[in-house]
């Protein structure tokens, strides 16, 4: 077993939402509790609930490869994904990109060395007004991002404890 119990106790809740025999439906709510816990989906992970929630890996995998909030390949302990779409890049996006990768020394899809950040182009995040934007593990989102706001950012993602 790669998830813990605690894992499956959220699924668990997820797939009490829907009816017995769409138990499918709760497939992006699980994909998404085992990517917290593991950070990534592995093949095995996606088989792992696929098994769980009794539907073909290949439609797991389906959805996973088909989201772009689902990492299928492992990334650093903060992944970062900077809108580069057009009204976040005519509002500063592209700086803010150009800004992190050269602080952090990698490039879009890459993962320093230590391990701790992956950078990410991402589409519309739905905050255009707040450009630039950038959202990180996929559960918080930053506005508005000078350079001074992303080195703080980059500063205190530095200092969190796992």
């Amino acid at each position: 077993m790669l998830l813990s119990e605690q894992c499956y106790q959220k699924i668990d809740r997820e797939l009490a939402k829907y009816p017995a025999d769409q138990r499918q439906s709760a497939v992006m709510a699980a994909l998404a509790h085992a990517q917290v816990e593991l950070g990534w989906l592995s093949p095995e992970t996606m088989q792992e609930v696929a098994d769980y929630i009794g539907m073909p890996a290949i439609a797991v995998q389906e959805v996973a490869t088909f989201y772009n909030m689902y990492n299928i390949r492992p990334v650093g302990k903060h992944k970062i994904t900077v809108c580069t779409n057009l009204p976040c890049a005519l509002s500063g996006g592209e700086r803010a990109a150009h800004h992190l990768k050269e602080k952090l020394g990698i490039e879009f899809r890459s993962t320093t060395e230590d391990g701790q950040f992956t950078v990410m182009e991402g589409e519309c995040m739905g905050a255009c007004g707040d450009a630039p934007v950038m959202l990180v593990n996929n559960h918080r989102m930053c506005s508005f991002m000078s350079n001074e706001k992303i080195d703080a950012l980059v500063d205190e993602l530095k200092e969190v404890k796992q």
